[in-house]
């Protein structure tokens, strides 16, 4: 028995049997972004129509709970949750471990939901140069029998496949380093908030 000839079919039929599944996962992603894609620029005129602000104006604009609309829903949801934890509350030791957990949880949420992107932006060129070179070796297998029709089409199939993940991994960085950017500050605003509105539990509320 040849091993060698027993390995290469082997490995020739793990290949080609990966071509399909490559192709139905860059079906399927090019499917997420554009559903994405429509939720990133919801957001994005989202904050366009936020009011404009100085950052020595936040603390203020906390502290009086006034002019609101300069802040994300995101943010807008973080504060009325902590101001629901809060209320009541005379001192900051009776809600110090909750208010910690919960700015750590709402950060780890925020973060997590960018996973898929940043995995997208490497996963898929990868999908793409993978369904490049299995036609390629296909194709160069019929045009060594003469079949030009099976080559053309394992062509067609190789530099399309190539254009569609490179055009995801793009997208996928795109909406990355801007939704990055939207993240970064409303983290930022969510610690401030944090910051502010715990001031009155921290020296004991008045009575």
């Amino acid at each position: 028995m040849d091993i060698g000839a027993l390995l290469k079919s082997f490995i020739y039929l793990i290949a080609s049997s990966l071509l399909y599944p490559v192709l139905l996962l860059l079906v399927l992603l090019t499917l997420w972004v554009l559903v994405y894609s429509g939720s990133f620029f919801a957001e994005w005129l989202e904050r366009l129509r936020l009011g404009k602000y100085k950052s020595e104006e936040l603390p203020a604009i906390l502290r009086e709970g006034e002019n609101m609309n300069v802040f994300s829903h995101r943010v807008k949801n973080y504060i009325d949750r902590f101001q629901r934890l809060i209320n009541g509350k005379e001192q900051i030791t009776e809600v110090e471990i909750e208010i910690e957990n919960m700015i750590q949880e709402n950060t780890f949420k925020i973060w997590k939901s960018m996973d898929f992107l940043r995995i997208l932006v490497r996963v898929a060129p990868g999908l793409g140069l993978i369904g490049t070179l299995i036609p390629m070796g296909t194709g160069l297998a019929a045009l060594g029998q003469g079949d030009m029709t099976k080559l053309t089409t394992d062509l067609v199939i190789a530099f399309t496949t190539t254009v569609v993940g490179l055009t995801l991994g793009i997208s996928a960085f795109s909406f990355y380093t801007v939704k990055r950017r939207w993240v970064e500050e409303d983290i930022k605003n969510m610690e401030l908030a944090t910051e502010i509105l715990a001031e009155p539990l921290a020296g004991g509320r008045k009575k």
